[in-house]
């Protein structure tokens, strides 16, 4: 019987959005484990450098930069100065996300148009700055944080529902058109995870025990389940996965 090798990304640069909170602190760290050297992003500059400091402990090289992903200039002069750092992205990960969740007649367009620019807007821009070069040495992994949201409506969250359900057909259309170049694009759709914010949002209740009845293993996702899922997608092992929107929700969305 063979056993599956470690995976191993050394050599690799990924870039990760998102990653001075939660899920996104637990994919940097996973991929300097596996020797991945990283740019990262965030706004929030001391966290950031937390992130940054706990990835080097692995002997990768780790750039940052904060940036607001709301604003397009912020976007391109990060991706640019990304490439100009490191060279080329291998592996992209597009982790950064918001929600805002507002009963349907109470949306306003700013909080729309936000949510739009972060959740998809940004994605779509670094995608095209780093996918280039993919293209060009057909050879890339992109990887999308999608949500649960994107499968299944949730009240008050038209909006992210929204965002998140188009960052899945967008990572989809990616798949199609990148996938001749040995490009591929595909998509995690976590159910609520415990990270500080989600433990916040979902504290003992009936609403989060009517959550868990929903989940046949009975409990929420960990951080670290989203993260050794990015490195798997990240990996060659995964080089005939492609267009795909993964659920981690413990079997929620078989019921």
């Amino acid at each position: 019987m063979t056993t599956m090798p470690k995976i191993s990304l050394s050599g690799k640069v990924a870039f990760v959005s998102g990653a001075s909170k939660g899920i996104g602190v637990e994919i940097a760290k996973h991929l300097a484990e596996a020797g991945a050297d990283l740019a990262l992003t965030a706004r929030n500059g001391d966290e950031l450098e937390e992130t940054a400091n706990a990835a080097r402990k692995y002997g990768v090289r780790v750039w940052t930069k904060t940036a607001e992903l709301q604003d397009e200039n912020d976007v391109k002069i990060l991706a640019s100065e990304t490439l100009e750092h490191f060279g080329q992205v291998d592996i992209l990960v597009n982790n950064a996300g918001v929600a805002k969740h507002q009963p349907f007649f109470e949306i306003d367009i700013n909080t729309f148009e936000m949510v739009m620019d972060v959740n998809l807007k940004a994605p779509l821009l670094l995608t095209q700055a780093f996918a280039r070069g993919m293209v060009e040495r057909k050879a890339g992994k992109i990887i999308n944080i999608s949500s649960r949201g994107a499968i299944r409506a949730i009240p008050t969250g038209a909006t992210y529902c929204a965002s998140k359900a188009a960052l899945q057909l967008m990572t989809q259309t990616m798949a199609v058109e990148f996938g001749p170049y040995n490009v591929q694009s595909n998509c995690i759709a976590p159910t609520v995870t415990m990270t500080p914010m989600g433990e916040s949002a979902w504290p003992p209740s009936p609403r989060r025990d009517a959550k868990l009845s929903k989940i046949p293993t009975g409990r929420f996702a960990e951080p670290d389940e989203i993260a050794k899922t990015v490195v798997f997608l990240a990996s060659s092992q995964a080089d005939f996965i492609n267009g795909i929107e993964l659920p981690i929700d413990g079997g929620e969305g078989a019921g």
